[in-house]
């Protein structure tokens, strides 16, 4: 799936003049049951050019409201994403969920996503009961520039602000510092249901973990994916610290641990301003070099 631009706020190669809005986006999380323990989500909008794959964070997001439906009586806990096949814009996305065990406290899932037929992403839920604390701690939230601080990101998506702390051009080659990278977020509306603050929450853990890496290497950015260098995550691993509520602004901190061979390694957490953690994150991404020489797969479905 593709890793998103920080230009346009979409997946890499969708123009900025197509309108996303924080409203149409928690629409579109909105899944459809099409049967038992299948459900249908919409793909979303088209883009001005060829390159029409969506996002994987925005299945994570579907496939975390459809698991919410089905275990209505527990909470999200954790969601591991593994991101085979290219979704493209256009017919709808479909979520088959094969329930492994349901129980009085936890319950597990295994949820193929499939376009046309195919199987394109498995997506392994836990859902439990919360209980009262027997022990409780959590990692501070770092101690970066506030907000008001940061640098403003365009970010294209109408109730969204995005802040970089110390970055200007996220996407730039020429942004060069250690492979960490923190992004203040603020949206309007701010979900007030359960499944759709953690869908959104989600949908921007795939966002700026290839630039993370990217930024410790000079010469090289995500200006270049797709043109250059191939880019994707291929997996994102997020878990959810109850209660997932917050006002305000949220701080995504991101750390690239590795990098070799193909693929790089980020993980992360989301605090609200006051220090709450409310998600921890992992990513495995493909930075490779473009294979321009292969014509099998056509360039607008590539990863």
């Amino acid at each position: 799936m593709a890793e998103t631009s920080a230009r346009t706020g979409t997946a890499e190669g969708v123009s900025p003049t197509t309108h996303w809005s924080v409203s149409g986006l928690l629409d579109l999380f909105e899944v459809r049951r099409d049967g038992p323990d299948r459900f249908t989500g919409a793909t979303g909008l088209a883009a001005d050019d060829e390159r029409q794959v969506v996002e994987g964070t925005q299945l994570l997001a579907q496939a975390i409201v459809g698991a919410a439906r089905r275990f209505a009586d527990k909470s999200i806990r954790s969601v591991h994403a593994v991101f085979a096949r290219a979704v493209l814009v256009g017919a709808p996305a479909e979520y088959a969920i094969d329930v492994v065990s349901e129980g009085r406290s936890t319950a597990t899932a295994v949820i193929s996503v499939l376009q046309n037929g195919k199987r394109c992403a498995t997506m392994t839920v836990l859902a439990d009961v919360p209980s009262a604390d027997v022990i409780t701690h959590h990692l501070p939230r770092p101690d970066v520039a506030s907000p008001a601080q940061a640098n403003p990101c365009e970010m294209a998506m109408e109730g969204r602000q995005v802040r970089l702390v110390d970055v200007v051009d996220v996407n730039s080659p020429d942004e060069v510092g250690p492979p960490e990278l923190y992004a203040w977020l603020h949206y309007d509306p701010i979900p007030a249901r359960e499944d759709l603050a953690k869908a959104l929450i989600a949908y921007f853990t795939g966002h700026l973990g290839i630039s993370t890496t990217m930024r410790a290497h000079a010469g090289i950015g995500t200006s270049q994916s797709h043109l250059t260098v191939s880019t994707a995550p291929m997996t994102v691993t997020v878990s959810f610290h109850e209660p997932v509520r917050w006002d305000g602004w949220i701080l995504y901190g991101h750390e690239s641990t590795q990098v070799g061979a193909g693929m790089s390694y980020v993980r992360g957490t989301v605090h609200t301003e006051e220090g709450e953690l409310l998600a921890s994150f992992a990513q495995d991404g493909l930075i490779r070099p473009l294979r321009t020489s292969d014509n099998k797969i056509s360039e607008h479905a590539r990863l």
